[in-house]
């Protein structure tokens, strides 16, 4: 039995890493300080699935808040021989952090580097991250590979992860430090974030209100469902130096055609409203994947048909309390 300490473990990646982890008999510590970056009904909803659980304990605390973990760690006594930090914990999301950046750097780029810190003080020696394919930006050739050009990011989300990388490299090279990053491609399914386009365009459609479309719709989005996802972070605990791996579904879906399934699964038509496009939103995300498959042996198992089906049938069993989350 492995012991792991989870951060963010109230978001959707995190709880959906954590179940898999205590299914197969490991142990975890969660952290996460249930912000209100979105509506913490979902957050609350996910940390109770996992609360109760054998092999699970939860401390609320902030990873940018270097005294407070340092507190907690000590307050583990013996039990803080972690084998992994599987830093999950993010702010996300593109347009919010043009309007407050330095939220985004206090939680995504210090919070990774007070863990990357008490990793090297406590002798954990080997670190997660999660990062983003919004890295990629707008003039890389698609599908995106790991050794394209991230010197560009569109905003300051995708800036303040290029620095948690960069951090964990440094980490890497002074101490020897064992990293894994991870670049996720539009992550969807039950219970996912409600400020993204998946449970967006489900709660709008199943509610009747108008879909909100950005653009004209043609631009694409490589959606990735979450247990492929979270499969592939827990194959990056194994020892692998310092690599950075795209986790995405190789299969790009234009918005429009995204919005037409999810018709056809609600069973309404979209009522759709067009607005401009932002300047920090990309055109086209479209992962290589060819480096997860032959290092860590990974590759998507959902369709976006089944993972969709997963997600809109999530929303129906929970429509009592999920129509009122803001999203």
């Amino acid at each position: 039995m492995a012991n792991y300490l989870v951060t963010g473990v109230a978001g959707f990646i995190a709880s959906r890493v954590v179940e898999l982890l205590l299914e197969r008999g490991d142990h975890v510590v969660g952290v996460d300080n249930i912000n209100d970056a979105y509506d913490v009904h979902l957050k609350e909803w996910r940390l109770s699935q996992l609360e109760g659980r054998e092999n699970f304990e939860f401390h609320r605390l902030d990873i940018a808040n270097l005294n407070a973990l340092v507190q907690f760690w000590g307050s583990l006594s013996g039990r803080a021989t972690f084998d992994a930090v599987i830093n999950l914990a993010a702010r996300a999301g593109v347009r919010y952090s043009v309007e407050n950046p330095w939220v985004y750097y206090e939680t995504n780029t210090t919070g990774t580097l007070n863990l990357l810190e008490l990793c090297r003080r406590n002798g954990v020696g080997k670190f997660v991250l999660a990062s983003t394919s919004s890295l990629y930006g707008k003039d890389n050739p698609l599908p995106f590979a790991e050794d394209a050009n991230t010197d560009c990011p569109l905003s300051p989300y995708a800036a303040s992860k290029k620095a948690a990388e960069s951090i964990c490299y440094t980490f890497h090279h002074l101490y020897g430090l064992d990293v894994t990053v991870f670049r996720y491609f539009t992550v969807y399914g039950p219970a996912g974030r409600p400020d993204m386009s998946p449970f967006r365009f489900v709660k709008w459609i199943s509610e009747g209100d108008p879909v909100q479309v950005y653009g004209d719709g043609t631009q694409s989005r490589d959606f990735t469902y979450v247990d492929d996802i979270a499969r592939g972070t827990i194959a990056g605990v194994k020892p692998l130096g310092y690599q950075i791996v795209n986790l995405g579904s190789d299969q790009p879906v234009a918005l429009m055609d995204f919005i037409r399934q999810i018709e056809k699964l609600v069973g309404k038509e979209a009522f759709l409203e067009y607005g401009p496009s932002h300047p920090a939103d990309m055109q086209a995300t479209w992962a290589d994947i060819r480096k997860a498959r032959a290092v860590l042996g990974w590759k998507p198992e959902f369709c976006l048909t089944d993972g969709l089906k997963n997600l809109v049938d999530w929303y129906q069993e929970n429509r009592a309390w999920a129509q009122g989350v803001i999203a």
